[in-house]
């Protein structure tokens, strides 16, 4: 057996424990919806476009986004021509108009300080705070040392499981160059290059950050194969030596303006015929979960400016910066690539 965990794999799925820690906050924005804005009662009287759901409420489209997604994904809405309908379960024990009515139940949690951030962040799209660093917002608190020590090692232990997972997917035999954009502690970088040996490869990110990932690439060996530029991926150009570029887990940080941003700087950066790996957690084309994915996207959505994003809305704004879509498979716990290609 390898010592190199970078080429290796648990023998036990870890899938609980990950959906234990991303579900966290799930619970509240159905709490939200129940307890604050009695969503239930209204839909059942009111079969609803997101759009109007958003209007009525007065909530903002990305949260309302997400929690029609969650929403879906456990079988308490269902859409029809993109009008969201109560399902059986959501009518018999969420309505005020049943007697088996469950909302006395979440009133319970209305006042808790959760439950009113995610009222919060579905009136004003803004997210809330992650942990204590109050006031700053997560993106400005990831440039304080103290922040992003603790956070890139959080991601680096998740990437020591799902990067060798995405390693052994990809076909990347004609590539020669990678860019990990925003690649924290370069574990993806690391995990890739030990997959395909042939790849020199960089992680693209911006102090203190790049300064942690130099110490941990080194401290895991790979430092002549894997390098560090220090840059911010929306401030600079992306370096043009590079044929394949891997952005995981960044984009549902950001909402779809910044989303798009991103991929048109990747195309301008690359050369024709270059790879894209977008490397993530995504939601079904129709946006009825998986429901793991779905109560994922409400934590993101709860502390970054972003959510998970489905196939369909990765794949068309792919397509509007100028790639072809080649392939989507799963990884691991829940996550899965899109391979794109520069035309």
């Amino acid at each position: 057996m390898s010592l190199d965990p970078l080429l290796s794999e648990p023998v036990s799925d870890p899938l609980p424990l990950y959906r234990l820690r991303d579900a966290i906050v799930a619970t509240d924005l159905l709490a939200a919806a129940i307890a604050h804005l009695d969503f239930f009662t209204w839909l059942e009287e009111n079969p609803a476009t997101l759009g109007a759901v958003c209007a009525h409420f007065e909530i903002h489209p990305r949260p309302a986004d997400v929690m029609m997604t969650l929403l879906m994904a456990m079988g308490l809405v269902q859409q029809n021509g993109g009008v969201f309908l109560i399902t059986l379960r959501g009518r018999e024990h969420l309505s005020a108009k049943s007697p088996w009515n469950l909302a006395p139940y979440y009133t319970s949690m209305k006042d808790r300080p959760q439950t009113l951030d995610m009222l919060k962040v579905l009136r004003t799209g803004k997210p809330a705070n992650w942990g204590s660093y109050d006031p700053q917002a997560w993106a400005q608190a990831m440039e304080r040392e103290d922040f992003a020590k603790p956070f890139t090692a959080a991601m680096d232990c998740r990437g020591v499981l799902l990067g060798p997972a995405l390693g052994k997917k990809l076909d990347l035999a004609d590539s020669k160059a990678l860019l990990d954009v925003a690649g924290g502690s370069g574990i993806y970088a690391c995990a890739l290059v030990a997959h395909h040996p042939h790849l020199r490869a960089a992680v693209l990110d911006k102090p203190p950050v790049d300064r942690i990932a130099r110490e941990s690439i080194a401290k895991r060996g790979y430092a002549e194969k894997v390098s560090v530029i220090a840059g911010d991926m929306f401030a600079d150009a992306w370096p043009t030596d590079f044929d394949v570029h891997l952005i995981s887990n960044v984009l549902h940080d950001w909402d779809e303006p910044e989303v798009r941003v991103l991929l048109a700087k990747s195309h301008a950066a690359l050369p024709r015929g270059g790879q894209l790996i977008v490397h993530d957690a995504h939601i079904n084309a129709d946006k009825t979960g998986p429901l793991h994915v779905a109560e994922y996207s409400a934590l993101l959505m709860n502390i970054t400016e972003g959510k998970c994003y489905s196939v369909r809305e990765m794949g068309s704004y792919l397509a509007d910066a100028g790639f072809e879509w080649v392939d989507y498979q799963p990884t691991a716990v829940g996550r899965s690539f899109i391979l794109a290609r520069k035309l």
